[in-house]
């Protein structure tokens, strides 16, 4: 990446926009035309390629990115009258909620660099400052390794790489010392929980995504202290996670940490091996890692080759067996939904496309992605909805790199369903199922981080952010080399 661009990376956008525009604007889907209603269920291979969408012109597009920052406002005013200082708000009951013993400010930390990229400066002022007067990591509890280092290493770096705060650089310092004790097992590959007072560890069980989700996090941080260990002890891990592949470069569900020995040899795209594919591709991306770069291109031509389940014009990513290839399941649901982002990133656009197609079948079939499908059958397994981000981030990916107008088109069906069922009093509740729209008492900090930051780079122009100058980590925390902070 050249120098000069370092300065211009985050640029908010959409200043003076003229409100007028959002009155025009059909918020709800009451008048919708019938190619804008969910879907009946259809079999697996009946369906056409493509659904149609209507158009999204510049104006609205612009409308919806306003639209966008108007509800992380509302949604941040809820936590901020309900839960100030704490991990998350309950957006039902109205309470705080903490995921330890001591609040870690979760969601300050997810939302920094959105709010900032959004240009709330006010919102993200008050959000820094409580970060750095507040956030404390000399706390004796254990912790989950990977959630914190995705959502607040992660986040902290980007925040001061965005705003050239130091007291955020000095936070996700002590962080990553706290953290470094996980990958002291045998194999290198990280223990789930690290005591962040005493560095004690536990939880010699893991999966993929929390031993080599770890990298892109751990990496920034030694290139902006200039101390290599981080790096170094992160990317043993992901590499120990590879070598523990199949011929085929596929993972399992469940690994000793201890022994490298697979307890669950599941393999497929979903929650708990996701990210660990996702982060080969980006350690090339971000750091120029040849090994990274050739770890990736193995694996994927066995997820390709074994997971992949071409459904007459249909393309899913389904569950087999790492060694063997057979599938097991026919299950896809919103966590895969990241996938056609990752192929995009990877190149191959026309899976990229195909998968998204499916993506878009699945949440028609009853107005908003499940948490699982059975594409074989188009029936739900896991109804929940937890206001999830992968299928939005798979949308801006394909609009970034096609320029194809369906995939805000998308993204906007996918907006108006998100607030029509998901919208309270308080800021943004997740569902318990989507066939019925009842809402949990649930608004997780990656709601901030991800989803509000998708729809809003979606809509937005390309100006607001230079995605081929960044690499976003799992948490959708934009990273950049060089890798000095912005100028202020």
């Amino acid at each position: 990446m050249k120098q000069a661009i370092r300065f211009s990376l985050f640029r908010p956008a959409l200043r003076g926009l003229n409100i007028a525009l959002l009155a025009a604007l059909p918020l709800f889907a009451q008048n919708a035309s019938a190619a804008d209603t969910p879907a009946k269920a259809q079999p697996a291979g009946k369906v056409v390629a493509n659904i149609a969408l209507r158009p999204v012109s510049e104006a609205e597009a612009a409308a919806l990115a306003q639209q966008v920052k108007d509800e992380v406002r509302h949604a941040w005013r809820g936590y901020k009258q309900y839960a100030w200082g704490h991990d998350a708000l309950s957006p039902l009951s109205k309470k705080p909620r903490d995921w330890y013993e001591h609040s870690l400010l979760m969601t300050p930390v997810d939302a920094l660099d959105t709010l900032m990229i959004m240009g709330l400066k006010e919102e993200a002022d008050e959000a820094r400052e409580l970060i750095a007067q507040q956030l404390n990591f000399d706390q004796d509890m254990y912790v989950q390794n990977f959630e914190i280092t995705i959502r607040l290493l992660g986040g902290l770096l980007s925040a001061y790489q965005i705003s050239g705060d130091a007291r955020l650089l000095d936070k996700a310092e002590d962080l990553g010392k706290r953290l470094l004790p996980v990958f002291d097992s045998p194999t290198g590959m990280p223990y789930t929980h690290v005591n962040l007072r005493t560095g004690k560890v536990r939880g010699k069980l893991s999966n993929p995504a929390e031993t080599g989700t770890l990298v892109l996090e751990f990496g920034m941080l030694s290139r902006l202290t200039g101390k290599p260990v981080y790096f170094e002890k992160s990317k043993r891990a992901l590499v120990a996670t590879y070598k523990a592949a199949s011929p085929l470069g596929l993972v399992g569900s469940t690994i000793d940490v201890e022994t490298g020995r697979w307890t669950d040899t599941g393999a497929h795209i979903g929650g708990g091996i996701d990210s660990y594919y996702e982060y080969l591709n980006k350690c090339w991306r971000l750091f120029g890692d040849m090994e990274c770069k050739a770890m990736w291109e193995h694996s994927i031509k066995g997820m390709n080759q074994a997971l992949a389940d071409q459904r007459g014009s249909a393309l899913w990513y389904g569950h087999a067996d790492m060694a063997t290839g057979v599938r097991s399941k026919t299950q896809y649901g919103a966590l895969d939904a990241f996938m056609p982002a990752l192929l995009a990133l990877g190149g191959d656009m026309k899976r990229a496309k195909a998968l998204q197609e499916s993506g878009l079948r699945m949440w028609r079939l009853h107005g908003i992605e499940p948490e699982s499908l059975d594409y074989a059958s188009m029936t739900v397994q896991s109804p929940g909805y937890a206001l999830r981000p992968e299928i939005v981030e798979s949308a801006y990916y394909l609009h970034h790199y096609t320029g194809n107008p369906r995939y805000r088109a998308m993204g906007r069906e996918f907006w108006e369903a998100f607030v029509r069922y998901c919208r309270t009093e308080a800021g943004y509740a997740a569902l318990k199922d989507v066939r019925s729209k009842e809402q949990e008492d649930s608004m997780e900090s990656f709601v901030f981080a991800e989803t509000f930051k998708y729809f809003y780079l979606l809509f937005a122009p390309k100006s607001a952010l230079n995605f081929d100058a960044v690499t976003f980590n799992t948490e959708a925390h934009p990273l950049h080399l060089p890798a000095a902070p912005a100028a202020h």
